[in-house]
């Protein structure tokens, strides 16, 4: 296995049809829409509530300490960065408060439609927003779910800890590891 260096991954540029999109507000909050980012013909979608940081406050690219936990932990877990690709529920980072119900419920329309033009193999739900929004139920938890396949809208799904909870939280690092080796296991192992 080749060390581990974190890197920025490609961007996926919002389709032309969205990257004007205002309806959610939160273009008014100053931070640019990222639709993606990895292999856009990846068979595995990472799902995040928003993007980090990707760029520091001169303007120039970064490597914030989610990206730098996930691809650590994946790079661990025995995926390549080429089988991963990731996206948000919000496509916009929110800089300040913001109607987080309203806001969610616009942008899963987009977040629908990208999944179904990527059709992946695997889902994985990262951190307790995003598996709330997929699986469109507020109760639901990572703690609760973690560690099981379930199918969702067609489409085989995962869940684990945020990659952010997982740095703040250093013991729960080996779970955020172990639930992509399960990924691993699935993807790289036999049919069935």
């Amino acid at each position: 296995m080749t060390s581990f260096c974190p890197e920025i991954w490609p961007e996926d540029p919002a389709p032309e049809s969205q990257k004007d999109c205002r309806e959610c507000g939160l273009y008014q909050q100053g931070s640019r829409m990222v639709w993606g980012e990895g292999n856009a013909k990846a068979p595995i979608m990472i799902i995040l509530d928003n993007p980090g940081a990707r760029e520091d406050r001169e303007g120039n690219p970064m490597v914030c300490g989610t990206r730098q936990t996930l691809q650590k932990a994946a790079h661990e877990a025995g995926l390549d960065k080429d089988e991963l690709y990731v996206t948000y529920i919000l496509k916009r980072k929110p800089v300040r408060a913001y109607d987080k119900e309203k806001t969610r419920t616009i942008c899963m329309r987009h977040l629908d439609e990208q999944i179904f033009k990527h059709k992946p193999e695997l889902i994985v739900c990262l951190g307790n927003v995003a598996v709330q929004c997929f699986f469109r139920n507020p109760e639901l938890d990572v703690k609760g779910l973690r560690g099981s396949w379930y199918e969702v809208d067609g489409y085989q799904t995962t869940v684990a800890y945020h990659p952010l909870a997982a740095r703040r939280r250093p013991n729960l690092y080996p779970l955020l590891l172990e639930d992509l080796q399960l990924v691993a296991a699935k993807h790289h192992g036999p049919a069935g």
